[in-house]
């Protein structure tokens, strides 16, 4: 079967092929020559590559692997004693090394679950490897981090303007082979919009150029959509995912977004709850020059929004 995302059927297979700086290419490169995956953390914002790292690591050593999502925590607890254990615990049959990639990590409970990893990893040290993917490093264990080599997708300026030239490159050449027309101007705007999420930009090419052309109407609807999945969260409690939005989009300007959620929340709020969430958002947005954490203080605002406001039906 074919793989219909563009996310999956384009994800690099080698090293080689991922976009990074030229310094953490070299250093998985060498793990490659040397034929040995040491334990591993991954950190970085969302979509720079460090799940298709991990992976990429995997099958240029012909190491087994599985994948496990740490924000599903409510059966990681289940998934640590049963799938986690029995696959770390056996022999690869092909003889090569076996690895357990923990995607978004930093999700997983600090109280419970990474604790018993950090057991892990030395129970099953001979046998398997563990490479733990995160956005937040200071939200995983100390524990794990001094059992773990710690590695930072940081870009320097020169290497954001570099890899903006790559992958706008790897943009083109995917438009190319799917058949869809594009206005280059429109792609490097969707690269200056969501560099370095390169995941999201490939995702936005996918959805936007199922009729075959991308022109500049994707950058006018995009500016429009960008708030609507957290309006949606808002609007069904869903606190979880509303902080995971936040965390992932925690590289904008508050003000900015304090606006935005304004002229967003306009429209699907009940009258009645209009003139509350206008007094959230003035205090907040006030409290946000103050505030230690300018994070904390916007999940604080959504939160208050969240508990108080009625939202329309539908």
């Amino acid at each position: 079967m074919s793989e219909f995302l563009f996310v999956e059927k384009y994800r690099p297979q080698t090293i080689e092929d991922t976009i990074l700086p030229q310094s953490l290419k070299d250093t998985f490169k060498e793990f490659v020559n040397q034929g040995e995956i040491p334990n591993l953390m991954l950190c970085g914002s969302a979509g720079v590559g460090k799940t298709t790292v991990a992976k990429a690591l995997c099958n240029e050593m012909g190491a087994d692997f599985i994948v496990i999502n740490g924000s599903d925590e409510g059966r990681l607890i289940d998934t640590l004693r049963t799938k986690i254990k029995n696959f770390a615990s056996t022999v690869s049959l092909s003889g090569g090394a076996k690895v357990v990639i923990l995607d978004e990590a930093d999700y997983i409970s600090a109280d419970s679950v990474q604790p018993a990893l950090r057991n892990f990893i030395e129970e099953f040290s001979s046998n398997c490897r563990f490479i733990f993917t995160c956005n937040y490093k200071n939200r995983i264990i100390k524990p794990l981090h001094s059992r773990t080599t710690v590695i930072d997708f940081k870009l320097t300026p020169k290497d954001k303007q570099t890899l903006a030239g790559v992958f706008l490159t790897r943009l083109k050449e995917i438009c190319d082979l799917e058949d869809i027309k594009y206005d280059e101007k429109v792609l490097v705007e969707l690269i200056l919009k969501f560099f370095p999420d390169f995941r999201r930009c490939i995702n936005e090419v996918q959805r936007y150029g199922v009729g075959g052309v991308i022109d500049t109407g994707l950058i006018a609807t995009l500016a429009e959509e960008k708030l609507t999945p957290l309006i949606d969260m808002i609007a069904d409690k869903n606190w979880k995912g509303m902080r995971k939005w936040v965390g992932q989009n925690s590289d904008n300007d508050f003000d900015t977004l304090y606006r935005k959620v304004f002229n967003a929340l306009e429209q699907r709020l009940e009258p009645s709850s209009v003139p509350a969430a206008v007094l959230f958002i003035a205090d907040y947005q006030y409290k946000s020059a103050f505030a230690m954490d300018s994070e904390i203080n916007f999940v604080a605002c959504l939160t208050e929004i969240m508990s108080e406001c009625k939202f329309k039906n539908g």
